[in-house]
């Protein structure tokens, strides 16, 4: 065994040198830490007298305080407004004032929220507002420093909609006639124009053209583009306040002036604004002026000037249906293709406008493509209405499937935002749009699943059941690749650590059994929502799942499965080891209470549920303590009077035995909430009138699903039995159909042979008797053959019995036509019926017979 080597370790006087700095480094370090502390000193001057009142405090810490307790008391001034205004506007509001001049950023951002909020409570009138609060908005908004000027200038905007017309134009309209001069800073004259757009909603037509459009006219042609751009914003404000004729005279000549500005922020507002005011401008300015300007716009936006491609893509759907009725033909075609090109750009190398231009994309034009592609998206469906929704298939089908596949997940996620209102606008053509329902639902993005499953119901019944022309064969054809895609989307939302997601998706798939089969829905999902309930973490997605496994059984159709699933609750959750299972069953129990009839639920789980009651676990006993109320409401006296017994025994126990403090406290307070409640009987009640007509509704529904699969299984009887009846049937008819080929012969033999003698009586009979035994052969053997194949005794005499009954029948109907066809004065009626059945039973050599029968005849003859 070799001796284990250590590493030496050197203790000379320079390591130890060495580690002792580095340990003065650590301690150098730790310095700023300890002197960051407050001193005696500044602890107090922090301290405040506790005798004081919130005036007073507050006047004392904006006068001597530091600035965090002037923030503190600013932020607090809704509070004193609500408490006592007088005293707050005539001591604390002046301090405010003179605070605000030297404050820095954060108590004036917090200066201005305090401001809008005691506006919005209307903690004083408006009057007393504005005569003590609007002089100190107006100081503060053109601040220096741009956040604080326009939080400052959104509480003015604010202000202006409450304020009396009065008070606007002589303290706000009339100082803005010096601040939007060309003398006044950029900040100064920004400020105006957006005032001015809130401003011309405030007056009449005729104020605003004598005091307002003079100064809008001279910020349209100011210096700065900044400035242009932000009032040509506002035009669009100014032209709603002046109306139609002043906005075609004014408003829209300077637009169409902006609109060729030499800044590209400039024509991109101008442009904007332009398609904001289409509901306002006739036909001949769409036609003569907007027109022209907009197919400008689309030429540059890929030749010269990219930076409108964003904006045009956003605001194209609005344009085209704005213009939609001055569109030729032509230019109709050429809208949709532009629109097209800008749904597919990004996709494919080349930009646009030039073969040679096969240049790699840089990281922000891919990111402005992204958005193209993303507004055109948004776009879809007022492009369907702009098409047609019946040329759907022919025009936008292609670049709805490029949209829905495409490869950045902003596009995808729009385009299952939209894929709702597609569907309502495509209504009988619905199905048309199936295979992309599928392709986002199985989207490796759980983004574009949870946007898909806002109207995921809606978008279903649309599929199932969308319009009239839309045929059944369609509807059932989507239904197999639909339930694959939502067990797969189910499943990709359970495994990801987004539960929200998987709880909306489950709480969506509780409208399923309108959508498909009750057979489908056991076998696909019901059981799937068991073992969610069962094993998934999650508190909440265990409940969506439990609400839609009831809301399942609640429309399951076959008793069977119903008793199954009814089982597996009691003993997998109700009678589980873990005490988690047991509170998810007194959860499964409120929502079967919900959606249930009152008799569905003390026939199946009232008695489950008081087995709780001997739980081991006090949180167990504690919630079930909880439900009793709801528990017994749902008994009827005097039909559950034997449950109700069975409960007031469970209670007495539980006051008797209980030992945990928590349970018997609740325990103590239900019994007082149960003493109070009064039990429904089986008559109505007046008290009772309308939760007793909705029980009666959920027992009659119930009812009806009995009664509907009591006939589903008697229409399955029936159909088997009339299928073997309509094989015989059909057999008969063959055969009866060579019957017929030989009834001419065979009349002629009977006539024949109408003076034969005694002889022949006795042959007719031995050959009777002989085709009497072949016949009980040849129909009793095959159903003997078929007793042999039944699974079970009770099948197989059902079986045997139904098959003796159709053989009489047979029988029967055999006879009958041999007597109805020959009249009995007829000498030779009995050949006549000897032929026929011979020709039907023994029709295997109907020559070979016949010659052999001619033969017998001229024997006897």
């Amino acid at each position: 065994m070799r001796p284990i080597i250590f590493s030496k370790m050197d203790f000379s006087h320079s390591n130890l040198f060495g580690y002792i700095e580095d340990l003065q480094e650590l301690t150098i370090i730790e310095r700023p830490v300890r002197r960051s502390l407050k001193t005696p000193e500044e602890i107090e001057r922090l301290t405040v007298d506790e005798e004081l009142s919130d005036i007073e405090r507050a006047v004392y810490l904006l006068s001597s305080g530091q600035d965090i307790q002037g923030t503190s008391v600013v932020a607090n001034l809704p509070v004193l407004m609500r408490q006592n205004p007088a005293e707050t506007l005539r001591r604390v509001l002046p301090k405010i004032r003179e605070v605000l001049h030297v404050a820095g950023v954060e108590m004036q951002l917090t200066a201005a929220v305090s401001f809008l909020t005691v506006l919005q409570e209307e903690s004083v009138s408006i009057h007393t507002y504005s005569h003590s609060f609007l002089h100190i908005i107006l100081q503060n908004v053109e601040h220096r420093d741009a956040g604080v000027s326009n939080a400052w200038l959104e509480t003015l905007l604010a202000v202006i909609e409450a304020l009396p017309k009065e008070t606007v134009r002589h303290e706000i309209l009339n100082p803005l006639v010096s601040k939007a001069q060309l003398s006044q800073t950029l900040q100064s004259r920004l400020v105006s124009c957006k005032i001015m757009g809130k401003v011309a909603n405030k007056f009449e037509a005729h104020i605003i053209k004598r005091e307002v459009l003079p100064l809008v006219k001279s910020l349209c042609q100011d210096v700065e583009y900044e400035v242009r751009t932000c009032m040509c914003r506002q035009l669009e404000h100014v032209a709603r306040g002046i109306g139609t004729e002043l906005t075609k005279t004014v408003v829209l000549p300077e637009l169409v002036e902006l609109a060729r500005d030499e800044g590209s922020s400039v024509r991109l507002a101008a442009f904007e604004t332009l398609v904001n005011l289409l509901d306002m401008l006739d036909a001949d300015d769409r036609s003569q002026t907007v027109l022209p300007l907009v197919k400008s716009f689309c030429e540059k936006s890929f030749k010269a000037d990219e930076s409108i491609l964003v904006s045009l893509s956003f605001h194209l759907g609005k344009l085209c249906n704005g213009l939609y009725g001055i569109f030729t033909p032509e230019q109709h075609l050429r809208f949709l293709e532009f629109y097209k090109k800008l749904s597919t750009l990004g996709l494919q190398q080349e930009n646009g406008h030039n073969d040679n231009q096969l240049h790699l994309q840089t990281l922000e034009q891919e990111k402005k493509y992204i958005s193209v592609r993303k507004n055109c998206a948004y776009n879809f469906p007022a492009m369907i209405v702009f098409v047609d929704p019946k040329n759907f298939n022919l025009e936008l089908y292609s670049i709805f499937f490029c949209l829905c596949h495409d490869p950045e997940v902003p596009v995808r996620y729009t385009m299952a935002i939209s894929f709702f209102e597609v569907a309502k606008l495509l209504n009988s053509d619905v199905y048309t749009i199936h295979k992309e329902l599928v392709t986002l639902l199985q989207d490796e993005s759980l983004e574009v699943l949870d946007a898909l499953v806002g109207h995921l119901p809606e978008i279903l019944e649309l599929m199932t059941n969308g319009g009239e022309n839309s045929g059944s064969e369609s509807k059932l054809l989507s239904i197999p690749d639909l339930i694959p895609a939502l067990t797969t989307a189910e499943q990709r939302a359970a495994t990801s650590l987004k539960w929200r997601t998987h709880e909306k998706l489950l709480q969506k798939y509780a409208c399923l059994p309108h959508i498909i089969s009750s057979d489908q829905i056991y076998y696909r999902f019901l059981h799937r929502m068991l073992t969610i309930i069962l094993t998934n973490n999650v508190l909440p997605v265990q409940k969506a799942a439990a609400r839609t496994l009831c809301v399942y059984l609640r429309y399951n159709r076959k008793q069977e499965q119903r008793h199954e699933v009814i089982q597996k609750l009691i003993e997998q959750l109700g009678q589980g080891k873990s005490y988690w299972n047991r509170l998810r069953f007194l959860d499964t129990c409120e929502f079967i209470m919900e959606l249930f009839s009152k008799s569905f639920f003390c026939k199946y789980f009232f008695l489950p549920v008081l087995e709780l009651t001997h739980d081991p676990v006090a949180n167990v006993r504690m919630k079930l303590c909880c439900l009793l109320p709801k528990v017994k409401s749902t008994l009827k006296i005097p039909t559950d009077k034997h449950l109700l017994q069975q409960l007031e025994l469970c209670i007495r126990k539980l006051l008797c035995q209980e030992k945990d403090k928590d349970v018997l406290t609740i325990v103590k307070r239900t019994v007082l909430e149960l003493d109070r409640m009064e039990i429904s009987v089986d008559a109505f009640q007046k008290r009772f009138y309308k939760n007793d007509l909705l029980a009666q509704e959920k027992e009659r529904q119930e009812h009806l699903l009995l009664e509907m699969e009591q006939l589903e299984k008697e229409k399955q009887k029936s159909e088997g039995r009339s299928t073997n009846i309509n094989d015989k049937m059909l057999e008969k008819k063959r055969r009866d159909s060579k019957t017929s080929s030989l009834l001419a012969k065979s009349i002629n033999l009977s006539v024949s042979g109408s003076s034969s003698g005694t002889s022949a009586g006795k042959e007719e009979k031995k050959s009777k008797l002989v085709r009497s035994q072949s016949f009980s052969t040849q129909v009793l053997h095959p159903k003997y053959s078929n007793i042999d194949k039944c699974p079970n005794k009770s099948s197989a005499t059902a079986y045997t019995s139904s098959l003796s009954g159709m053989g009489k029948s047979c029988m029967l109907s055999f006879s009958d036509d041999s007597f109805r066809t020959h009249s009995p004065g007829n000498s030779g009626n009995a050949a006549f019926p000897s032929s026929s059945s011979r020709n039907l039973f023994n029709s295997a050599d109907p020559k070979s017979n016949g010659n052999k029968e001619s033969q017998s005849r001229r024997m006897s003859m």
